[in-house]
């Protein structure tokens, strides 16, 4: 099992999960982050460190969010690694609470 970046995330990109991620499994997109499922650990240390809620065990993403699980190994392909944390976009507490924000990601 791996863990998942969703919806959430977009648009808001805080970094502060990359900081404690062990095995250095985030990708970095102009305006969110993804999880390479074939770096990470599940060491579930990430989760907590999420402000917008936006990581999710594989198996407990929400089902709206399911298409997010391919879309994470997908650009994880091409995104570069981030290895630690850098400042949030200015609006990230803007869009912090804005659903339905999946065709705003910038692949």
């Amino acid at each position: 099992m791996t863990y998942v970046v969703t919806e959430s995330c977009v648009k808001c990109k805080y970094t502060d999960c990359v900081d404690v991620c062990p095995v250095d499994c985030f990708r970095e997109g102009e305006n969110m982050l993804v999880i390479d499922p074939d770096e990470c650990i599940d060491c579930t240390l990430c989760v907590a460190e999420c402000p917008v809620e936006a990581i999710f065990a594989e198996d407990d993403v929400p089902d709206d969010q399911k298409e997010f699980i391919a879309l994470n190994a997908q650009l994880a392909k091409t995104w570069k690694p981030i290895i630690e944390k850098i400042e949030a976009p200015a609006d990230a507490d803007d869009w912090a609470k804005t659903p339905n924000k999946k065709h705003l990601i910038q692949k």
